[in-house]
């Protein structure tokens, strides 16, 4: 599961960095800040969505805490501007920290049974 938690991570964390530069791209022609705002923690969300996915190969729980910092930022930039795809970033990223969670929680359990 580490492994199919990187890759989407990874892939996911481009595709929220794309539309996040494309907000603020478009908040910046149309003068809107708080949009832009939103846009800009956006592109924080992607960047920690692809770091996380990095780190799910080998260190399962520091992505399940990046993820989960992404969906922080995410739901707050969700209450903050006219971006609301953001919030949907965020509940994916709840859902990928709990894969990164459980995948570090079953392979502890597993250094445990072997000696």
């Amino acid at each position: 599961m580490k492994i199919a938690t990187g890759i989407i991570g990874i892939f996911l964390g481009l595709l929220v960095l794309m539309q996040s530069c494309a907000v603020t791209a478009g908040s910046g022609l149309l003068q809107d800040k708080a949009t832009g705002g939103a846009g800009a923690i956006g592109m924080l969300v992607g960047l920690l969505f692809f770091i996380a996915g990095a780190f799910a190969f080998a260190l399962p729980l520091v992505a399940a805490i990046m993820f989960g910092l992404g969906a922080v930022f995410a739901f707050l930039a969700a209450t903050s501007g006219n971006f609301g795809d953001i919030g949907v970033w965020g509940a994916i990223a709840l859902v990928l920290a709990a894969m990164a969670f459980f995948t570090w929680r079953s392979g502890k359990k597993a250094k445990q049974v072997q000696p």
